[in-house]
C-alpha cells in the first residue's frame, strides 16, 4: 500500500508539527530537533535520526518508550552530522541502549573519533542573538572510537532499505540528508531549515520561514547551495529539517527554488569568514581555514544579550 503523506491522513494519533509522514515522527529538542522513524508500535522497528542536544536524552528515551514500547532500543541511530546540537546526547543514550550501530559519512567521522575539533562557529554573519552568541558553542571532537560505522558508499543503509542517504555538505564537511522516493519524504538535518536560526525570536517561536542552513556553523556556501540544489531536484513534498517545523505540500519545491534563487542575498553573510574562503578538510579533519577575523563587537553584543535576559528574567520574577 503507498505510503500516506501527513496532510492525508485522517485516522492516526495526535500529530506533531515536527512530524513528516505517518512512520517519520519530529520532536523539538531544545533548539533542535530529532527524528524517529518506524511504524508508532510497542516493539515495532525503528531507527533514530540525530540525538539532540546534551540534555536531550530524557526526551528522546521517553518517546521512545511511548512511541515504540519498553526495552525496544532503535535498530541504528543515524547522524545528519556531528555537531554539538546533533550528536549532543548520544553518549548518554548508547549508555542505555548498548551496541546499537550508529552511522555517519566518513568525512564527520574526524569529529566524531577525537581526530579534528570542528571550524570554530562564525559569529559575524549578524542576523540574532543565536548568531551573536555562537562563539560560545563547543566544537571540540568526541570520542566514540569505533562505535561510529561509516555510512556505505552506496547511500544504502541496512536498517534504512526505504532509504537513500545523499551527501549534503556545506555546513559541515560530512553533513547527510535523507530521502525516501515512495513518497518523496525528506529529512534534511541543517542543510536547509524552516525557521531563521541565527535568530533567537525566530527559535522561539519557531516562525515558518525557508532558510538555508545555520550560518554561524556553515563552513562553504557555495558547497551548501549546491546541496540544496541537489535535494531540490528530488522534488520532495514533504521535510523535516535540523531547525524549524515540517514541511508539507506541493509548495515545498517552490520553497526551494525561491531559496536558491536568491540565495547569495538573503543567506550567504556579506563579511563572514567562510564567506569567500571555505574550510578544506578530508578523512584526518581540518586541513586548511581562513584567517579568524575579529569578534569584540560581536562578543560585545553577546554580553549584552544575556545581561538583557537576566534582567528581563529577574524582572518577571519581581511582578509575580
Amino acid at each position: 500500500m503507498e505510503r500516506q503523506t501527513l496532510e492525508n491522513l485522517t485516522t492516526r494519533e495526535e500529530r506533531s508539527p515536527y512530524d513528516v509522514a505517518e512512520d517519520v515522527r519530529g520532536i523539538k529538542n531544545g533548539f533542535v530537533n530529532v527524528y524517529f522513524i518506524g511504524e508508532s508500535q510497542p516493539g515495532g522497528k525503528w531507527v533514530l535520526i540525530d540525538t539532540g542536544t546534551p540534555s536531550g536524552a530524557d526526551l528522546i528515551l521517553k518517546k521512545a518508550r511511548e512511541w515504540f514500547g519498553d526495552e525496544n532500543p532503535p535498530q541504528a541511530i543515524v547522524l545528519t552530522h556531528g555537531h554539538f546540537d546533533h550528536a549532543g546526547s548520544l553518549e548518554a543514550l548508547l549508555k542505555v541502549w548498548g551496541t546499537v550501530p550508529v552511522y555517519a559519512h566518513p568525512l564527520e567521522m574526524p569529529f566524531l573519533q577525537g581526530k579534528s575539533h570542528y571550524p570554530p562557529p562564525d559569529p559575524s554573519v549578524g542576523g540574532g542573538a543565536m548568531a551573536y552568541l555562537s562563539w560560545m558553542f563547543p566544537t571540540a571532537p568526541y570520542h566514540f572510537g569505533d562505535r561510529i560505522q561509516p555510512v556505505p558508499a552506496d547511500g544504502l543503509i541496512p536498517e534504512l532499505p526505504d532509504w537513500k542517504v545523499i551527501h549534503t555538505p556545506g555546513h559541515s564537511p560530512g553533513h547527510i540528508s535523507l530521502f525516501r522516493e515512495s513518497d518523496r519524504s525528506l529529512v534534511a538535518g541543517d542543510a536547509f531549515t524552516n525557521t531563521d536560526q541565527n535568530s533567537a525570536f525566530a527559535v522561539m517561536t519557531q516562525k515558518e520561514e525557508l532558510h538555508g542552513p545555520p550560518a554561524y556553523f556553515t563552513i562553504d556556501w557555495e558547497a551548501a547551495k549546491r546541496s540544496i540544489q541537489e535535494l531540490a531536484a528530488l522534488n520532495p513534498t514533504s521535510a523535516g529539517t535540523g531547525h524549524g517545523k515540517a514541511i508539507q505540500g506541493i509548495q515545498l519545491p517552490q520553497l526551494l527554488e525561491d531559496l536558491i534563487l536568491h540565495f547569495e542575498n538573503r543567506e550567504v553573510p556579506k563579511n563572514g569568514r567562510y564567506t569567500k574562503q571555505p574550510v578544506h578538510s578530508n578523512a584526518e579533519g581540518i586541513v586548511d581555514m581562513p584567517a579568524p577575523i575579529s569578534y569584540h563587537v560581536t562578543r560585545i553584543l553577546s554580553i549584552g544579550v544575556i545581561v538583557g535576559t537576566v534582567m528581563l528574567l529577574l524582572g518577571s520574577k519581581r511582578k509575580r
